[in-house]
């Protein structure tokens, strides 16, 4: 694998970025890790961040570059800061730039694939919801989207006071429910038929476990299919490291070396 740390310039902040990306490389001769690599341009995961980290976390925390080697599959992770990957009220447009700006971006820096099915969304809390809104929001763009342990019910989160100070500076007093920030009623506002495939895996020691236990349930209630894990598991990172390994297993991806 190729490993990237690509700082650039984005127009929708007005804002020096960074992003760290993994391209798929086939090797033979590297001990322990066999890369493989497919003819055309390869599948890309979009793989979100937390609250608290940054674009490097997943690289840091996990050996997602170790379980990508052999699917060909590229990876894209971004960096948000403390955003909610949205446009808010005293905070930049960082919707506007995860939704459209960072695409064409990496589009016009890398060859990676532009096709609905082999384009697909992760993340972790609160890259977890990101995840969530861009599937439901561009359900078009993306075959797949998973949420591990994600802050899914954002009106929920409101209610409880949790992270005052981050809604303040997202919202400053708006409420998320009933809008196109709540992704409980966004389920009941979106065609089945047009999303990606939806998983949602949380630990059931997890203190968001009962937003992503509603977040099936709703989704179900409306016809909407969602592959659900819940078993033992905090708000961690070995939680996430072997999560991310069922979400890859889980993903519609060809066998690397298939056209």
């Amino acid at each position: 694998m190729a490993h990237l740390r690509c700082d650039f310039f984005s127009e929708a902040l007005a804002l020096s970025m960074s992003m760290t990306v993994i391209l798929p490389q086939p090797t033979e001769s590297q001990i322990g890790m066999t890369g493989r690599a497919r003819a055309g341009d390869p599948p890309v995961l979009y793989l979100l961040h937390g609250l608290s980290d940054d674009d490097t976390i997943w690289l840091r925390r996990t050996s997602i570059e170790r379980y990508v080697a052999p699917l060909g599959l590229a990876v894209v992770m971004p960096q948000v800061h403390r955003s909610f990957y949205l446009d808010g009220v005293h905070t930049d447009d960082y919707w506007t730039f995860v939704s459209e700006e960072l695409p064409a971006i990496v589009q016009r820096f890398f060859r990676v694939s532009d096709r609905r099915d082999e384009t697909y969304v992760a993340g972790l809390s609160m890259g977890g919801y990101g995840a969530m809104r861009l599937a439901l929001h561009q359900p078009r763009r993306f075959a797949a989207a998973a949420s591990l342990s994600g802050a899914l019910d954002l009106a929920g989160l409101q209610r409880s006071g949790g992270r005052e100070q981050l809604m303040g500076a997202v919202f400053a007093g708006r409420d998320a429910s009933g809008s196109d920030d709540d992704l409980l009623d966004l389920l009941g506002r979106t065609d089945p038929s047009t999303l990606p495939a939806l998983y949602v895996g949380c630990g059931t020691e997890d203190h968001l476990i009962d937003g992503n236990r509603a977040f099936v349930d709703v989704a179900g209630r409306h016809g909407i299919e969602v592959t659900a894990s819940f078993g033992p598991g905090e708000h961690e990172w070995s939680y996430w490291d072997a999560t991310i390994r069922d979400v890859l297993a889980w993903l519609p991806l060809r066998p690397a070396g298939t056209r």
